[in-house]
């Protein structure tokens, strides 16, 4: 019988808009890490913090916090575009994810949510 690994954890390499890309991602109990690279790089840090809404009705807004790296607004509508959906999926955990990105074009963010979504561990 195999041991199970204690953390899980997915990778996926694929070329996006000509640019060899790398997703990782991770669960740890209570966080999902997901590593999104065109440079072979961690890169900007950004929480996202998914923000309960008091009636309980609709989505839970999410807040986004650069924690490394340049605070710009790109990467703040990047990082919710691109993991809205994990941290939906993971019962509203927050995620930390890892950002280095030379295309942020709308098309290449769409298929790194496609890679996200194959990468995953929640």
């Amino acid at each position: 019988m195999a041991a199970k690994p204690i953390l899980d954890s997915k990778q996926v390499e694929e070329v996006v808009q000509g640019v060899p890309t790398e997703v990782v991602c991770t669960a740890f109990t209570n966080t999902i890490l997901v590593v999104v690279t065109q440079y072979g790089k961690m890169g900007t840090l950004i929480s996202v913090e998914p923000n309960v809404v008091a009636d309980g009705i609709g989505r839970p807004l999410l807040t986004t916090k650069v924690l490394l790296g340049k605070d710009e607004s790109l990467v703040h509508i990047c990082a919710k575009h691109l993991v809205s959906s994990v941290s939906q999926e993971a019962g509203n955990k927050p995620v930390l994810l890892a950002l280095a990105l030379k295309d942020k074009s709308v098309e290449g963010i769409r298929k790194l949510q496609e890679l996200i979504r194959r990468c995953r561990v929640w």
